[in-house]
């Protein structure tokens, strides 16, 4: 079974924790060479779920990121609807599976859902107006930090990394 059952974050309903999520990372360039280089040959992924409402209907950049992911690697990219659904239909246990997002909001809808993880990697987050930088790649605005925050006290740890050989860095550290 490809199912655990976690305790309900506060306010929330009963999470399940998908055993075959290797790895939930935000990250706004989504498929890079950080991302082929060293998070897919670290973790046995097989597939990627980008979770995007835009990019779900861009045929075009649909296309260039598939072809940007490595031979043997598939890559699906969905609504947060879809993926809601995808995810608690139990992918198969042959599915070692990355999930990407651009922003933390996505995951924080995932988790008021009931789709559990077990700790979100921080990769990059660019610098854009509004945004506050936190390090060098990681910058964001006041609705993000809250949102990371949120998820923390939901009892989902975020680490920024950027690729597995870095150490991992709390985020509540880079928060205070």
């Amino acid at each position: 079974l490809s199912l655990l059952f976690v305790p309900p974050a506060e306010g929330g309903g009963m999470g399940i924790y998908m055993k075959n999520v290797l790895v939930t990372r935000i990250d706004d360039r989504l498929i890079h060479g950080q991302v082929v280089t060293a998070w897919i040959k670290q973790y046995p992924i097989n597939k990627i779920l980008i979770i995007d409402d835009e990019l779900s209907r861009n045929k075009l950049m649909e296309r260039i990121y598939k072809a940007a992911a490595p031979v043997g690697v598939e890559v699906m990219i969905m609504d947060q609807e879809h993926a809601e659904i995808f995810l608690k239909e139990a992918p198969l246990a042959k599915e070692h599976i990355m999930v990407l997002v651009k922003v933390p909001q996505v995951l924080e809808r995932l988790l008021q859902s009931g789709v559990g993880f077990d700790k979100i990697i921080l990769g990059g987050m660019g610098a854009k107006p509004g945004r506050k930088t936190f390090n060098k790649n990681v910058s964001a605005n006041e609705d993000e930090t809250e949102c990371f925050r949120r998820i923390i006290d939901s009892g989902v740890e975020i680490y920024y990394q950027l690729v597995p050989s870095e150490k991992e860095v709390n985020i509540r550290k880079l928060l205070s």
